[in-house]
């Protein structure tokens, strides 16, 4: 079976469903271990497609994906933090609004180079990607373990 046609935008309507779950424990992930929720959300779809990546693959995504973070996502971030309470409700969403887009374009970005990597890995995405950030897997179960 190919996998690249499920390699498409639709794959984030899934992920977009693991998200809102668990939500806060995604933003706590990110804010507390600088955790890529798109990469953790993306690990836990491909475990349910058992589609397995190599470690290094892994490795590589997660360097590329935050090398472009750090130029655009981050910093505008991180400005719409400080901005927070210095901005109307309606300016801060517009600002939330265009960091949601750049997400997408983040995701985008995943997408592509995902298609690249070589897989036929063993082990679980989920347990690998949370290795890369030093995480144990066993403390986020719950995660992982979703049934849809």
């Amino acid at each position: 079976m190919t996998y690249f046609n499920q390699f498409d935008i639709s794959l984030w309507q899934a992920c977009d469903t693991y998200y809102f779950e668990y939500q806060a424990l995604y933003l706590q992930l990110q804010d507390d271990h600088e955790v890529n929720i798109n990469l953790l959300l993306l690990s836990i779809w491909l475990d349910k497609q058992a589609y397995q990546l190599l470690p290094q693959a892994w490795s590589t995504l997660t360097q590329e994906v935050r090398q472009w973070e750090e130029r655009v996502l981050l910093p505008y971030r991180k400005l719409r933090k400080l901005s927070k309470n210095s901005l109307a409700e309606v300016e801060y969403q517009e600002m939330l609004d265009l960091e949601l887009i750049l997400e997408r374009k983040s995701q985008a970005l995943i997408l592509h180079k995902l298609r690249l990597l070589p897989h036929e890995g063993t082990g679980s995405n989920f347990e690998i990607l949370l290795d890369i950030y030093q995480l144990n897997s066993l403390d986020y179960l719950e995660l992982a373990d979703r049934k849809s």
